[in-house]
């Protein structure tokens, strides 16, 4: 059986002001093509299809048109909602879409139901884990271990009936522990919401969503596909690709990654005015530009844009712009919890720690925010 991985497809992004649902038209289209070519069977959604929980109209019609296309072609879609999106909004429908062979995941009720294709080697069972808090999953199962990111989710495959010696494929919207994230990707501080790859140990492929780097955590089948364009400068250096799982008889997995080519690839470009200026004739592509100039450059934006219409960011890197950072630049951030972070915060403004008191309501509030996990 031959399987094709996406995620992250955000439609109705803007990225710096900019619309990108053109690009995203672009690209999805040629998701198509590739389809045609490769004659997958399933397609499996990894979750975060729109960019927010109340999409706007043109990204819905956009989807729209996307799974008509795959139900023509006589696929099986298979979609979970991601931490973007409204898990009713993506489940809507479902029952009806399924007999299409559209196949979202219902929303979270404690229980998750497989569903099982058949190929020449026999049964592949498909288990679709929406996007889950632990406050989601101890509204099911109060009496269980849900401290923390990882209690929850095993607890969540804990109530799977897996059978061991069926192929089976875990499709997954979650952050794993050690994967490597970027400036457009919700990451909680202090990795609240970091989950050990330990819980999909039972999977034969585990399809994750979430980040946009596409890359394997630990071994080779538990894997993000990351999406299919670029959505911040962190991802300049990104190649984006679409994942392919060709699955033999049980424990043979082979995986390939086909390049995305976009319709605006996005660059950092660094330089003095005069030399950016005279680089090119024009580009179509995103750009963040960095001038090096000492001196601010009268009106930069604008004469730059007659060179690259689709600039998006324009800041200075100089000898004043360096001491500056000196002086606001904070030390290893993302090692920190939201906790050590905020007492830092507090100190700095009234010269004294945070009490005890104090502390223990912070920590209330947290846990509160961020789903009762554990600080």
């Amino acid at each position: 059986m031959k399987l094709m991985h996406l995620s992250d497809l955000h439609l109705g992004k803007r990225v710096n002001g900019f619309s990108m649902l053109e690009d995203q038209t672009y690209i999805l289209r040629k998701i198509i093509s590739i389809i045609d070519e490769e004659t997958p069977e399933v397609i499996l959604i990894a979750g975060d299809i729109y960019d927010r929980s109340i999409p706007p109209e043109e990204a819905v019609s956009l989807f729209d048109d996307f799974l008509v296309r795959l139900a023509k072609r006589k696929l099986d879609v298979c979609i979970i909602s991601g931490n973007h999106d409204s898990e009713e909004r993506v489940s809507y429908g479902g029952r009806l879409m399924d007999a299409s062979g559209i196949h979202p995941a219902p929303v979270y009720d404690g229980h998750i139901s497989p569903l099982t294709l058949n190929d020449e080697f026999g049964e592949v069972v498909f288990w679709l884990i929406p996007f889950l808090k632990p406050a989601d999953v101890r509204r099911f199962h109060p009496d269980a271990e849900t401290g923390t990111y990882t209690d929850a989710l095993g607890t969540v495959i804990e109530q799977l009936e897996i059978d061991r010696n069926k192929r089976n494929i875990a499709v997954s919207h979650q952050f794993i522990t050690g994967a490597s994230i970027c400036e457009s990707e919700e990451h909680t501080v202090g990795g609240l919401d970091d989950i050990s790859a330990e819980v999909y140990v039972d999977f034969d492929y585990v399809a994750l969503g979430h980040l946009h780097g596409p890359q394997k955590v630990g071994r080779e089948t538990v894997r993000y596909a990351g999406s299919p364009l670029k959505y911040s400068f962190s991802e300049a250096s990104q190649k984006k690709s679409v994942t392919m799982i060709e699955l033999g008889p049980k424990g043979e997995t082979n995986i390939r990654l086909i390049p995305l080519e976009p319709m605006r690839d996005m660059k950092r470009i660094r330089g003095s005015f005069k030399e950016i200026i005279s680089a090119v004739e024009r580009t179509e592509d995103y750009c963040e530009i960095t001038l090096t100039d000492e001196e601010d450059i009268p009106n930069a934006i604008d004469r730059l844009r007659v060179k690259y219409p689709y600039l998006m960011s324009m800041k200075y890197d100089n000898k004043r712009t360096r001491a500056q950072a000196g002086i606001t630049g904070g030390a290893d951030v993302e090692k920190k919890t939201a906790l050590e972070l905020f007492n830092e915060l507090y100190e700095q403004q009234n010269g004294q720690p945070m009490s005890p008191e104090q502390e223990e309501y912070l920590r209330e509030v947290i846990r509160e925010i961020k789903g009762d996990v554990m600080i």
